[in-house]
């Protein structure tokens, strides 16, 4: 769950070893994360709210480009690019440009992007905000997929509905506080 000014980005932050915090260490995985703890860092995947890929490149080369930073094995590699497309719903757009996406089209592929190289625990910051209801559910579809699959998802939204059909757990932030924990499964 998140509200603006939550300190929901902060957290996300810290937990990634982006930004430095005072008091306290984090671990994940049973390991210290700092910096440097690429070990760990390979095992997350990343999905921040503003869609971040490269305008030159098709929906195929962002995803081979993203995955290729942690499986250099080319065949495995290449499956795991497919299966990333066809988690999304991408299967028809492979060799579209981004410019050529709808705003949820474009979404998919920064959610494909993210987690193509199967990591464990995976960050995915307001995943369906501005998307058709298509895409949504789409997406919404891939997320529990990849839960069933065995990862660890924090997700971040403003929408209650999509709490429901997701989460095991709920964490309502306000102001770095947190006002409600609750287990839901």
């Amino acid at each position: 769950m998140d509200q603006t000014g939550s300190g929901k980005s902060t957290t996300i932050n810290c937990i990634l070893s982006l930004l430095n915090f005072t008091k306290g260490t984090i671990k994940i995985f049973g390991k210290e994360m700092k910096p440097d703890a690429y070990d760990i860092k390979s095992k997350i995947g990343v999905v921040f709210q503003d869609v971040a890929v490269f305008e030159e490149l098709t929906v195929y080369e962002n995803i081979d480009y993203f995955c290729g930073l942690y499986i250099r094995d080319k065949k495995i590699r290449k499956q795991y690019i497919e299966d990333a497309i066809k988690l999304v719903g991408l299967e028809e757009f492979k060799k579209f440009y981004p410019k050529k996406l709808s705003g949820g089209l474009l979404r998919r592929l920064n959610i494909a992007c993210g987690i193509a190289h199967k990591p464990k625990l995976i960050f995915l910051d307001e995943p369906t905000v501005a998307v058709d209801p298509q895409s949504r559910n789409n997406i919404l579809d891939g997320i529990k997929k990849l839960r069933e699959d065995g990862a660890t998802i924090v997700y971040t939204t403003h929408y209650m509905e999509e709490v429901e059909i997701l989460c095991d757990r709920v964490i309502i932030l306000d102001k770095g506080k947190i006002l409600a924990n609750r287990n839901y499964r």
